[in-house]
């Protein structure tokens, strides 16, 4: 038995997977992301199993990430979501990659690096239509003039244009307002292009958000990402699907012992007990993705009831109280989240989102599939 280890089942994002397609209107394609190595899940598990269901495309950030797609067999297109030296041209065209552009100057040099290199690199357009961080700015008048220019380079090969929106998982009039600006802005942007004789073969902006709460939005492709694992794109944000988590990660007791009230607990002696304890030691820390902010901030479920963590996270170990939990024994699996607690309520309790506490599992820790 692993002293820690993640369980994810791949049927669960299987199962999410469908639930989106199946709200999806006819004919609009999936790309599902797969970048952080699936968001902690593991991106070659993953991205085998997507595929076998009839996914479309992958999405990840780095070239490295869509390097080891490729090397494991997958043939799958993929999108390069974020920034990649123009120098990286032939390795793109090489691996069949598509890389994303957001400004003119970044398409001159890569169109540069690719008829240095002999090769065409195929790209897909990003607008920044309101998130404010990369891609051609469309606040108002789009640089069409700039945009065109950069499709008709020729060691380019433009065939897809995409946003991001930035409120989609927020439910206020405000918030939806907002995604319905963004999206008005990339449409617009679309029908002056169009006017120039630019068009692409894919259009996509809806996130995992916006695929479940804009259908109006799809277009040719959606994107989802977080709700694939089964977490929802916000904790508080009503979905139109169930959703089933598709990672736990789970330690065990490697030691139990009883301490008189008033003892200091781990480093810094931040907690103390108020009464004669029963402590469990389990060997999972910082290092493995536990954040060392649940230091005194959470529980863990220990044979079904919730132990709660005492004292600060160390690297490689923390201590839970069982003094409740009588039944408790070395050997024992605990549950850091998974069915419950869920990475949700775990995020919640330490002000950050479900994305972070799954995709921090560290890469020592053994995914079980």
């Amino acid at each position: 038995m692993e002293r820690i280890w993640a369980d994810v089942s791949l049927s669960a994002i299987v199962d999410n997977y469908r639930a989106v397609r199946e709200r999806l209107t006819p004919g609009c394609r999936v790309m599902a992301s797969v970048k952080a190595d699936a968001y902690g899940h593991g991106a070659v598990p993953v991205a085998r199993a997507l595929a076998a269901d009839g996914v479309d495309w992958l999405a990840v950030s780095h070239i490295s990430e869509a390097a080891e797609l490729r090397e494991a067999g997958i043939t799958l297109p993929i999108l390069l979501l974020a920034y990649t030296p123009p120098a990286e041209a032939a390795r793109l065209a090489a691996l069949g990659a598509v890389q994303s552009v957001s400004d003119g100057d970044y398409a001159a040099a890569l169109n540069a690096a690719a008829a240095a290199a002999g090769v065409t690199v195929e790209v897909h357009i990003k607008l920044d239509t309101g998130m404010g961080r990369i891609g051609f700015v469309c606040y108002g008048d789009a640089p069409i003039d700039e945009i065109a220019a950069a499709c008709a380079l020729p060691h380019l090969k433009p065939t897809g244009v995409f946003t991001h929106f930035a409120l989609a998982d927020v439910a206020t009039p405000e918030a939806d307002a907002f995604t319905r600006t963004q999206f008005a802005r990339f449409t617009e942007a679309l029908n002056c292009l169009e006017a120039r004789g630019v068009t692409f073969a894919l259009r996509h902006c809806c996130n995992s958000a916006a695929a479940l709460r804009f259908p109006e939005m799809h277009l040719d492709m959606v994107r989802p990402g977080i709700v694939l694992y089964g977490c929802p794109p916000d904790e508080g944000l009503p979905l139109p699907v169930t959703l089933t988590p598709a990672m736990a990660l789970r330690s065990v007791i490697a030691q139990i012992k009883t301490v008189p009230a008033g003892t200091p607990i781990s480093y810094g002696g931040t907690a103390v007990t108020a009464r004669e304890s029963r402590l469990a030691t389990v060997p999972i820390g910082y290092a493995d993705g536990l954040p060392r902010a649940c230091s005194g901030r959470i529980a863990m479920a220990v044979r079904g009831e919730r132990a709660p963590l005492l004292g600060r996270v160390c690297m490689d170990q923390c201590v839970l109280d069982v003094t409740d939990i009588p039944e408790a024994a070395v050997g024992d699996t605990v549950t850091v989240f998974g069915e419950a607690p869920t990475a949700g309520e775990l995020a919640a309790r330490v002000d950050t989102i479900s994305y972070e506490i799954v995709c921090r599992v560290g890469k020592r820790v053994p995914r079980i599939y």
